[in-house]
């Protein structure tokens, strides 16, 4: 497996052919007028994030008991090794407090446009780290860091995935092979192709080893480098799992998301912020383009 992240530091590797990639409280949709509209945010479900020139996206947007803001990505976008490092209980990842920005309009060899800032104020594998996990498939798979946005760009912000609508809640009971998935996410290799940005597939079932950790599955536009951590929702618009590696084998082309319920209640339990939740999407969720 391949992490999905890419980095800017690496943009000739790239460009020469080589593709470095890098319990739960209720669920609650925030008042309207504490968002910006749907239509005119820039800080969204799907959003560029650069962490130290590694370039990954936005799954969904998420909030606390004092009204903070944060935006979730993959915790291997933090991450200092290889894209071949997996395994998130032993991988070395940067600090809390590392600065995120987002951002619109990058390529091979520039981060575009600055959007907002943030600071990394969770991470999945650096909470790991500190408790000693062991079990291989939370170890492969909690892959989900937070990113707290700055009180100046908090106004930027709506939880909608574009294009789909929604998340309408979480789904907690994973996924079985044929399940149909949506996602969003616009890496800078698809050069701003908006019609590669939505993204449709289907679940291949939960993990091999019987969990719910990890949902391989197969887009139709398939998730490549720079959409790490991009968010899935299922067929009732709720958020399912967030993107962690590509599949090489047995699978070759698949993904593998995370399972965003049970990431969700690791970082709840562990993350020491009050009330976190995941926030519903201001417009509903609707399966058709």
């Amino acid at each position: 497996m391949l992490r999905t992240r890419r980095s800017v530091r690496r943009a000739a590797a790239i460009a020469a052919g080589t593709l470095t990639a890098a319990l739960v409280p209720a669920l609650v949709a925030s008042p309207a007028h504490a968002w910006a509209p749907a239509d005119t945010a820039t800080i969204t479900p799907g959003v560029m994030m650069y962490t130290d020139g590694a370039q990954c996206t936005a799954n969904f947007v998420f909030t606390d008991s004092s009204a903070n803001v944060y935006v979730g990505y993959a915790a291997h976008c933090a991450g200092l090794g290889e894209a071949t490092d997996t395994n998130g209980c032993a991988a070395d990842s940067l600090p809390l407090g590392t600065p995120v920005t987002f951002n619109e309009g990058g390529s091979l060899l520039s981060e575009g446009t600055v959007l907002g800032k943030g600071k990394l104020v969770y991470s999945s594998w650096l909470t790991m780290h500190k408790l000693g996990t062991k079990d291989e498939n939370t170890c492969a798979y909690n892959d989900l860091a937070l990113v707290k946005v700055d009180a100046a760009d908090a106004g930027k912000v709506n939880p909608t995935v574009p294009i789909w609508g929604g998340p309408t809640g979480i789904d907690t009971d994973g996924t079985v092979a044929g399940d149909k998935v949506y996602s969003y996410g616009n890496s800078s290799l698809r050069a701003d192709v908006d019609l590669l940005s939505p993204k449709v597939g289907f679940s291949l079932g939960d993990d091999v080893n019987g969990t719910r950790w990890s949902h391989p599955l197969y887009n139709l536009t398939p998730g490549i480098p720079g959409d790490s951590g991009s968010g899935f929702l299922n067929a009732d618009g709720k958020a399912v799992g967030t993107l962690s590696t590509l599949g090489l084998a047995p699978l070759a082309g698949s993904n593998n998301i995370g399972d965003m319920d049970l990431e969700l209640k690791f970082a709840q339990a562990n993350s020491g912020i009050s009330g976190l939740r995941l926030v519903n999407g201001t417009e509903p969720f609707s399966p058709i383009l």
